[in-house]
Parts: C-alpha cells; structure tokens; sequence
C-alpha cells in the first residue's frame, strides 16, 4: 500500500497569479505573437519574472496552458461532426476551425508544427486528444469515400498550420487561408475510377 502523502492546498494568491499570468499572456501574445517577452507577460500580469517561470519553467509551458482549452474544444468539435451528413464538409469545417486556432497568435505555427513533430514536446502531449479525435473524423470520411484512403491524418493537420502560417500577415488571411484550403482538399478527393 502507498504511504499517505498529504497535500498542500494552493495557496489563493498562488492561484489568482496563475490566472493573471494566464490573462497577461493571452493579451501580450495578441498583440505581440508567441515570441513576445515573457518579462513583458509578467509585468503585464503585476507578478514578477521568478512568479511567472514558478508557474511555467518555459515558454511551451505557458502556451500548453493556454491552449489546452482550445484543443479540447476541438476534439469536441470533431466528435460532433461525425455524424455530419457531408463528411467532406464536415472535414473542411474542422481543419478551417484549426487553421483558427493557429492563427490565433502570429507565430503559433511554429510551436504547433513541433507539437505534430516531437513526440517529448509539452504541446504534443497536449493535443493527444484533439490528434485521436481528427483521426476519427478522417477515418469517416475515408470510409464514406469523401476523401483518399491514403490521407494521413498528421499530413493534414501539417498542411493546414502551414496554410495558416503562410497567410497569417495576410490583410484577409481567413479568406486566403480559406481559399488555400479547399484547393488543397481538391487534391485529397476520392481519387478517380479507373
């Protein structure tokens, strides 16, 4: 049996500077994108550096805590579309609801690419359920026919961070991005019978 290791409660200001981090960061990271000063994020939040690095050591730290919310979402996202009528546009809606997401912080591209890339990466981990529930989605569609059966699902989600990398200092990135995108599922269509 494990011995009883009692835990300490966290202490509340612990946990409003948490949350303030968390705010701070979400703003300076609009305004400045994801390479914006962590210094900046502390001041920002009216905690020190050494109050911040306690509650995230690096800078993926932070990010996995600001978008595990967004993962979550869309893995949901992805469970619901399931059962969509149109696989296809069902596929098209998510990967557009994803683009979204990468493009919520200039520069989160890059952070996201590694996350898809290295398995130690804290976003890797992060987005484990949102990766399973896409897969799921793909799968569908594949079976339904919409979409190539050789369609690998992490090139998908690559292709789409990249669209939302290359339009993000686009004046209408979303229409772009958008644009980029249904070109790039014409290509992975049901391949045509021979």
């Amino acid at each position: 049996m494990e011995p009883f290791v009692p835990t300490r409660p966290e202490r509340v200001d612990a946990r409003r500077n948490y949350e303030r981090v968390l705010v701070a960061a979400r703003e300076v990271f609009a305004r400045d994108g994801v390479d914006a000063s962590l210094n900046d994020i502390a001041r920002r939040a009216g905690v020190g550096a050494a109050t911040l690095y306690r509650h995230f050591p690096t800078r993926e730290a932070l990010l996995e805590a600001l978008l595990a919310e967004r993962y979550t979402s869309l893995a949901t996202l992805a469970h619901e579309l399931i059962d969509s009528p149109s696989p296809a546009q069902a596929v098209t809606e998510w990967l557009t609801a994803f683009m979204a997401h990468v493009s919520t912080y200039r520069g989160l591209a890059v952070p996201v690419k590694t996350a898809l890339d290295d398995e130690n990466s804290a976003l890797y981990s992060a987005c484990h359920a949102m990766r399973a529930a896409w897969s799921d989605l793909l799968a569908h569609a594949q079976r339904s026919r919409a979409l190539r059966a050789d369609t690998d699902a992490t090139d998908m989600l690559r292709l789409a961070n990249a669209i939302a990398w290359a339009t993000e200092d686009l004046p209408d990135n979303t229409h772009q991005a958008q644009r980029l995108l249904n070109h790039t599922l014409e290509g992975f269509g049901p391949s045509p019978a021979t």
